[in-house]
């Protein structure tokens, strides 16, 4: 209609939508053709500004290559590639005409396909492939049109790794190194090879590179990490060790080191060392992933430790074996923890508890005299001693509480988003846990885990006080109070979302370390002590935390791993509940 009113601008608009929405569809692309008839182009509709519409950037594209720019018109499909790599914004016939690479000088071809390179993944995981085809062949078509042309072809041997095409890869990466032997060409060589598992060969390659350029300390880096994947950490450290004698403050070769160095020995000091180095050097080369590596899926670390209580277990077995479950009566030999209990009876609200004994110590009593207590219990059932979270509250930590994490660092920065949110709020978020959020994952925890959820709630919520009244010195902070209050509290929880804070806060302000490894080590003995008496569900999982805590002494390393070795995060396995009228089904079948 537009085009038909000669209203050129709003023409323009809606191909340039058209194109996000279906970019190979060949009818856009007849109006964009119609729109460049009438205009005598339809270039200066598509101008390339700061912030232009990525559907216009693909228009102008296609109207260069109409122009017999093909060149500069590569160049911005490519861009879009790298702004939105799952588009097939590519996947149109000009870019697979075999004729292409022809009529491009092949330093611009490559400069697109180390474009493409850089905003994909490496490797593109399988499903995400599709889009990248078109380069692919083009690098193909470029591979044959400039046979000799040295840098295309190490360029396409990046391209042809990063899609799993590992022979090419190889195969491509030596025919430039043939034509022209440069440090790049073997770096790509040797990426090739270490993407098909020859890792002599992947070394070797790497030297050559060294040789070419023994300043470029990232090939050491990268030598000490293929070294390190084949099982030669000793001789990877050597490499490592040499590029920081050269340099010491070069950010690949310090995350390098200490990630292998964590990797060899399991020393927390190498991560707690790395998260210094990246606190103070923010403007590191490029993104490095080494510390998240090595906190992956590890206890607090990584991730948050699923419950172990005995009635939380039985839960997730009714979850997963029943259909909807009313009435019952679930019989504990012993009382577990408030937030275990409470999230029994939110999930399973028409099954009765029945708790036979609470052992001494008491566990609904603080185990520190002046604690804050934030439970109140009538006989054995708890209850929440705060009023409820506004909405704002409970809606803010819906959208940032996960049961991972990057690193603790990360943790912390991304708790900066609950800084407005008042401290009464976070503290009733403890006990006040809202709903999931209507999310597939929200959906599961419900789901499968309820427990899960509402631990994830109470560490971000104590997270979150770490970024109130900042300015405030540590040591008489309101913060620190509240967390050390909390830790000392009823046994619960709560006790493993305040330590956390309190060890997150060590991670990021050496200042504290010394004061929260005291913390750490006080708790821990008080918990070694009561485990001798009665069990304590949080023991595991807070043994865990503390050998996650930097600057730890290392007698009360050796409690920790003694509780790790004798606990386990499953304390019993209580009767299995037994229904009311129509429960014919027994919970434990294996």
């Amino acid at each position: 209609m537009a085009l038909d009113e000669a209203d050129f601008g709003h023409a323009a608009d809606h191909v340039a939508g058209a194109l996000v929405h279906a970019p190979t569809m060949p009818e856009v692309h007849e109006v964009l053709a119609k729109l460049a008839a009438r205009t005598g182009g339809a270039l200066d509709l598509y101008p390339i500004g700061d912030h232009v519409f990525i559907g216009a950037v693909v228009a102008r594209g296609h109207l260069l290559a109409a122009a017999g720019k093909p060149g500069e018109a590569l160049e911005l499909l490519a861009a879009a590639t790298g702004h939105v790599p799952t588009v097939d914004w590519a996947g149109v016939p000009w870019v697979s005409d075999p004729e292409l690479a022809t009529r491009i000088d092949p330093d611009q071809l490559a400069r697109t396909v180390m474009q493409v390179c850089a905003g994909v993944p490496d490797p593109v995981p399988d499903e995400q492939r599709g889009p990248l085809l078109p380069y692919l062949r083009l690098a193909k078509h470029a591979a044959q049109a400039h046979p000799r042309h040295a840098l295309l072809l190490g360029a396409a041997s990046a391209l042809a790794r990063r899609m799993g095409e590992t022979a090419l890869a190889i195969d491509w990466a030596q025919r430039g190194v043939r034509v022209s032997p440069t440090k790049l060409g073997e770096v790509w060589l040797g990426y090739a090879f270490r993407s098909a598992g020859r890792t002599k060969e992947s070394i070797a390659a790497l030297r050559r590179a060294v040789a070419h350029d023994p300043a470029d300390l990232s090939v050491y880096a990268d030598i000490a990490g293929t070294l390190a994947d084949s099982g030669q950490l000793d001789e990877a450290i050597r490499w490592i060790d040499d590029a920081l004698s050269r340099d010491a403050e070069f950010d690949c070769a310090v995350h390098t080191a200490h990630r292998l160095r964590y990797r060899r020995d399991g020393k927390l000091g190498h991560l707690v060392a790395l998260a210094d180095f990246q606190r103070h050097h923010p403007d590191d080369s490029h993104e490095h992933t080494d510390l998240a590596e090595c906190c992956q899926d590890r206890p607090w670390l990584g991730r948050l430790p699923a419950a172990g209580e005995a009635v939380i277990n039985v839960l997730r077995q009714m979850l997963e074996t029943e259909g909807p479950i009313t009435g019952g009566r679930l019989r504990l030999s012993n009382l577990e923890p408030p937030s275990a209990m409470r999230t029994v009876s939110a999930a399973l609200p028409d099954m009765a508890v029945v708790v036979e004994k609470v052992p001494s110590p008491d566990i609904r009593h603080p185990r520190r005299t002046g604690a804050k207590s934030v439970w109140e219990f009538f006989d054995t059932d708890a209850m929440p001693a705060l009023r409820e979270p506004s909405e704002a509250a409970a809606e803010r930590i819906r959208q940032i509480a996960l049961p991972a994490w990057p690193h603790p660092p990360a943790a912390y920065d991304a708790a900066v988003a609950l800084a407005l949110l008042e401290t009464d709020d976070l503290l009733a978020l403890l006990v006040h846990p809202p709903a999931p959020p209507g999310t597939e994952l929200g959906a599961a925890l419900a789901t499968h885990d309820p427990s899960l959820w509402v631990r994830s709630v109470q560490v971000w919520a104590c997270l979150g006080l770490l970024h109130h009244r900042t300015d405030e010195p540590w040591e008489t902070s309101t913060r620190r109070r509240i967390l050390v209050e909390l830790a000392w509290g009823v046994e619960d929880w709560i006790t493993e979302a305040a330590l956390f804070a309190l060890v997150t806060a060590a991670w990021v302000t050496p200042e504290v370390r010394a004061d929260v490894a005291v913390l750490m080590r006080e708790r821990l003995a008080d918990i070694a002590v009561v485990v001798r008496q009665r069990p304590v569900t949080i023991a595991w999982s807070v043994a865990q935390l503390a050998l996650g805590t930097p600057e730890l002494d290392a007698k009360t390393e050796l409690v920790a791993r003694a509780i790790i070795a004798a606990e386990r995060p499953v304390q019993e396995t209580p009767a299995p509940p037994v229904r009311k009228a129509g429960f014919l089904r027994r919970l434990f079948r294996r």
